[in-house]
């Protein structure tokens, strides 16, 4: 049980419950077959819980998932703020996880009011909403004052890399992080799930009272339309994926003012909206 949704915790849980297990298999290699070992992803259905009232199930890594309740609630906009999280229970079962949390009771009853029109939400991000007006809902524009040399990204990436314990062990895990101005990687979360990790990274961060504009968000994954939404939703500057944007994504990004990168490679990223955030030597839209 959590009791203080603000405490520090900045390392990964990736211990207990068990995220990863062995399997015995088959590998072929240059037309002969051995027999190995292989670690696979743990994959397990977790259950959010309001006050009683079920709201959702997502596939997710049994891990962080303190984390996971607090940034699901607010990326999903459920809560303003962690303290409006009063307490978290993980119950463990024979068929997935249960996160029962308690909301203060005003965030409660205006979801209450939401849930009137949806059915529920699930790990895919847009899966069970009913309104399209929900799917494409806009946040509120990023007000990030931070810059950035465009060389740390790729060095930031690098040692995001390097702490991706069970994406190495296993290949089969996203990852986000957040990273401070100065390029200092400080917060890492792994799951499954793309949006996943990013929902267990704000909360960390909440956890941790990081102020999350004086950094960027880095993800292993596409820059979907999810993953530009609920980064602006966290108030974040700069968004940087390994991969590309959709096109969706783009324009959400351009609307609600935050910087997206993607294709961040040793000595190179291409930068879709926004660019001001960037200290590009001779750039109109470089920082003063």
């Amino acid at each position: 049980m959590m009791n203080d949704p603000t405490g520090e915790d900045l390392t990964p849980d990736m211990t207990t419950p068990l995220t990863q297990c062995t399997r015995e298999v088959r590998r072929w290699r240059a037309g002969a077959v051995s027999a190995e070992v292989d670690c696979l992803a743990e994959e397990v259905p977790v259950a959010l819980e309001y006050n009683g009232i079920a709201h959702a199930v997502m596939l997710a890594t049994p891990s962080d998932l303190e984390d996971f309740a607090i940034g699901f609630s607010l990326t999903e906009g459920i809560v303003d703020s962690a303290r409006d999280i009063y307490a978290i229970d993980v119950e463990s079962g024979a068929n997935g996880v249960t996160l029962k949390v308690q909301l203060a009771t005003g965030a409660f009853v205006a979801l209450k009011v939401r849930r009137r029109a949806l059915a529920g939400r699930t790990g895919c991000g847009l899966c069970g909403t009913e309104s399209l007006d929900e799917v494409m809902r806009t946040p509120a524009r990023v007000r990030s004052g931070a810059s950035f040399d465009p060389a740390v990204f790729d060095q930031a990436f690098m040692a995001l890399s390097a702490r991706q314990n069970l994406q190495r062990s296993t290949g089969a895990t996203h990852a986000a992080a957040w990273m401070r101005a100065d390029g200092q990687l400080i917060l890492v979360r792994e799951d499954v799930g793309r949006h996943n990790a990013l929902d267990k990274l704000a909360g960390a961060m909440a956890r941790n009272s990081i102020d999350v504009a004086h950094g960027a968000v880095l993800v292993t994954s596409r820059a979907s339309y999810e993953m530009v939404l609920k980064t602006a939703a966290l108030g974040a500057g700069v968004l940087a994926a390994v991969s590309g944007p959709t096109a969706l994504a783009g324009r959400l990004a351009e609307s609600a003012g935050l910087t997206l990168l993607g294709f961040v490679r040793t000595g190179s990223l291409v930068i879709y909206t926004h660019p001001h955030r960037l200290r590009i030597a001779g750039s109109p839209h470089s920082p003063a």
